[in-house]
């Protein structure tokens, strides 16, 4: 489902850290395929795979996400090898205004990816920002709109900040993250998992 030669042929930025952002890598009709069966998540946060019903079209763009094709993209385009590297797939569907709070990512965190599954976005809020400080969300070097079929990609580094401005509605995205060890990938996901249980008791929690 995925237009691999398209995000092969993205164009990578070295600075202020290492990352790149693409449109159109899926194609209409495979974006309205995965968003019919996108999972049914109705409170905000992550949720690992394992918490939510994948199926259809949705789990089909999953596997190419698994992918071999894929890693080695990444590979190439970030000069790293990624072997040793478990991925971790999480996923969100609905945003909340605390959201979008400025940070880098963990240093469990080795490459993150988001790819975004909305309709073309026409809200003020949820833009993804790539910014050159950590305190400032308007000092941004790029401003990303969620629309569906993009996806963002960085290099997690000590200045890798990014944020959004608050929204709060539907936000529909994959995250995936090749995470730097076995153990990091189990804390995360076991983390993920509570916050997931926590979140049908409490959605605003």
């Amino acid at each position: 489902m995925l237009d691999f030669d398209t995000i092969s042929q993205a164009t990578f930025m070295e600075e202020p850290f290492k990352h790149f952002a693409v449109t159109n890598t899926l194609s209409p009709a495979a974006l309205a395929d995965v968003r019919k069966d996108f999972p049914a998540i109705t409170n905000p946060g992550i949720f690992p795979l394992s918490t939510l019903d994948c199926r259809g079209r949705f789990l089909d763009l999953v596997n190419d996400i698994r992918s071999s094709t894929l890693q080695a993209i990444m590979e190439e385009k970030y000069g790293v090898d990624l072997s040793d590297k478990p991925l971790m797939i999480t996923v969100r569907g609905q945003a909340q205004k605390k959201d979008g709070r400025i940070h880098t990512d963990s240093t469990t965190k080795f490459v993150t990816c988001l790819l975004y599954l909305n309709e073309p976005w026409d809200e003020g809020g949820g833009r993804l920002r790539l910014l050159r400080r950590g305190d400032d969300i308007s000092d941004y070097f790029a401003e990303i709109p969620p629309h569906g079929g993009t996806l963002v990609s960085f290099l997690r580094s000590d200045n890798s900040w990014h944020g959004h401005e608050p929204y709060q509605g539907q936000r529909r995205y994959i995250m995936f993250n090749w995470m730097t060890s076995k153990a990091a990938l189990e804390a995360d996901l076991r983390r993920h998992r509570f916050s997931a249980k926590i979140k049908k008791l409490n959605p605003f929690a």
